[in-house]
């Protein structure tokens, strides 16, 4: 009769795995990497693991290690009524302030470059061009 604890030792399943503990080992190495720890990419690299976890369980661990969730990006809506807000309300300024159009355009482009330091770098060569 000794030998069925051992057996059952033996016969541990990766269900029996404490998933909070691997999820926050997962974390912890993404974060030493230097990359932020999304719970998409927790759970793809646990189910590789053999061990499933739900996104709900996934943003509690991350959220109890004092990882916070992205912020929104504000709707497409509330931009253009601001930006017509601000058109409304500052058709007297000059032609030198930025509006919330130009803002917004600026942000598509930034998108479209690849990133705020593409972006700053495309306008950099664009300025010795000029010259």
């Amino acid at each position: 009769m000794a030998d069925k604890p051992a057996e059952k030792k033996a016969d541990k399943k990766p269900a029996d795995v404490n998933k909070s503990e691997e999820i926050r080992r997962v974390a912890s190495a993404m974060k030493a990497k230097g990359e932020k720890p999304r719970p998409v990419t927790i759970i793809a690299t646990l189910k590789a693991k053999g061990v499933e976890v739900s996104s709900p369980q996934v943003s509690m661990v991350l959220k109890r290690m004092g990882f916070r969730p992205r912020k929104r990006r504000k709707s497409g809506n509330l931009a253009a009524a601001a930006a017509a807000a601000n058109k409304a309300a500052g058709k007297s300024k000059s032609k030198s302030r930025i509006s919330v159009e130009d803002l917004v355009a600026a942000q598509k482009a930034i998108g479209r470059l690849g990133g705020l330091d593409r972006a700053l770098a495309a306008i950099e060569a664009l300025r010795q061009f000029d010259h």
